[in-house]
């Protein structure tokens, strides 16, 4: 059998991290317990893995992440205009973040400081990734005149995720239809300039 890939490797401890903070909790998984989960010695882990447990938990939520990004690239490619792409789209973020069991698990009071300690810094990351599918669609919409001739495709995409980030973290407990009002109200005459 020829011996793994380091991105095989990466694969499975990463799997493996995800069962173990599914299982134990994530305050509770150890390296330890990655590596027993994965069938390898903790220094083969800690090879594939420099940054640690913090790496582990940020390659869990950037690997859930990207799938729904992916998913979210595909839907905005059939929405019919700017503002119905900016409302469902933010829509889709929020229930994503909030409903994914996978991310949910690292929004427990237990576990926030743990997520909190491997997100510091990589929020930029994060905005990259987000801004690499969602990029093009904005940068099309402006040379259509889509967008307010006063802005820039990168504050338009920073922006929005500062929105997202801001209706995940603080929950008014509105509903789909209240949310959507709020967006078209608020959001989208910042983007596009319509009223």
């Amino acid at each position: 059998m020829p011996p793994a890939t380091t991105d095989t490797t990466r694969e499975r401890i990463i799997d493996a991290a995800q069962d173990c903070f599914a299982r134990f909790g994530v305050a509770k998984t150890t390296v330890e317990d990655i590596a027993a989960a994965a069938g390898l010695s903790r220094a083969t882990v800690y090879r594939a893995v420099t940054g640690g447990r913090d790496e582990l938990i940020l390659a869990v939520v950037l690997r859930d992440l990207q799938r729904f990004l992916d998913g979210l690239a595909e839907r905005l490619r059939g929405e019919q205009s700017v503002s119905a792409a900016v409302v469902e789209g933010t829509i889709d973020a929020v229930s994503f973040v909030r409903g994914d069991e996978t991310i949910a698990r690292f929004l427990v009071p237990e576990a926030a400081g743990h997520m909190q300690a491997a997100v510091a810094g990589a929020a930029e990351h994060v905005l990259n990734l987000c801004g690499d599918y969602v990029r093009p669609h904005f940068a099309r919409a402006q040379r259509h005149g889509l967008l307010r001739a006063d802005i820039e495709v990168e504050g338009t995409v920073e922006f929005l995720f500062r929105v997202i980030t801001s209706l995940i973290v603080m929950d008014r407990h509105r509903t789909d239809d209240e949310l959507r009002a709020f967006l078209r109200t608020y959001v989208v005459p910042v983007v596009t300039g319509a009223r």
